[in-house]
């Protein structure tokens, strides 16, 4: 049952991107880059309703209170990544607008890519490591400004349930130099959506938000210390059968 669920839901992602990456590409000159975001966020919202209706996937959302209040008001959220779940459901659960930071290799991708392009989000040459993150702090503090969230994985990669990833600072180091705090957020989307896996199982995926931790005077590795420090533990409370067997590794 599981497989042919998940046959139909990618079937159903698939049928459903090309229509509507074309109408954004039709309309995205007539559009401010506001309405183009929420025109691309409709297609994501069909992609989650199908994922609870097709595969049984259901969010739940811990710690809404942490998100900061004002229409301008900055973050950059920290997010825990196991699969192509929170990517597609993250900007449906934030009340702002998210620029994602991304390699540009992904706009190359038949009709999704060609939407995203459209996006005003900040998508980077990983080759160029200086002048991509000179590019990811000009572009950011544009973005934060005007009150859209910047979103990155820290890990860089979709990590195994129960496991950890490498912790990089790009995050930090843009909250830094922005001002903006960091919110931690963990997810528990390897439950349902495995890493690079065909099948997926209905559950329930949690969003745990933290608390904003705030960026002035600090220095990138320590905050993202504190970064790790928090998703880990959240992780562990969250899904501690994933954890059972896994060591601890000192933060």
């Amino acid at each position: 049952m599981n497989a042919l669920r998940s046959v139909l839901h990618l079937l159903f992602m698939a049928v459903t991107v090309v229509p509507w990456a074309l109408a954004v590409l039709l309309a995205a000159p007539f559009l401010n880059s506001t309405r183009i975001y929420w025109f691309c966020v409709g297609w994501l919202r069909l992609a989650v309703w199908g994922g609870r209706w097709i595969l049984g996937i259901r969010n739940r959302v811990i710690g809404w209170d942490n998100l900061p209040v004002g229409s301008t008001a900055p973050a950059v959220l920290l997010v825990k990544h196991q699969s192509t779940w929170e990517t597609f459901a993250m900007p449906t659960l934030m009340p702002h607008p998210l620029a994602y930071v991304f390699k540009k290799e992904l706009l190359r991708v038949p009709f999704f890519g060609w939407a995203m392009a459209k996006m005003d989000m900040i998508h980077i040459d990983r080759s160029q490591r200086a002048r991509a993150f000179a590019k990811v702090v000009q572009q950011g503090r544009r973005l934060l400004a005007q009150g859209t969230w910047v979103i990155m994985f820290p890990e860089g990669t979709r990590i195994e349930r129960g496991q950890r990833g490498e912790y990089k600072t790009g995050g930090t180091r843009l909250a830094i130099q922005t001002g903006a705090p960091v919110i931690p957020v963990a997810v528990t989307s390897a439950k349902c959506w495995p890493r690079k896996a065909l099948f997926k199982r209905p559950g329930v995926v949690e969003f745990s938000i933290g608390k904003p931790i705030p960026s002035e005077g600090r220095k990138a590795e320590e905050l993202m210390a504190e970064v790790e420090a928090w998703i880990e533990a959240e992780m562990q409370r969250l899904d501690p059968d994933a954890y059972a067997h896994t060591p601890a590794k000192p933060v």
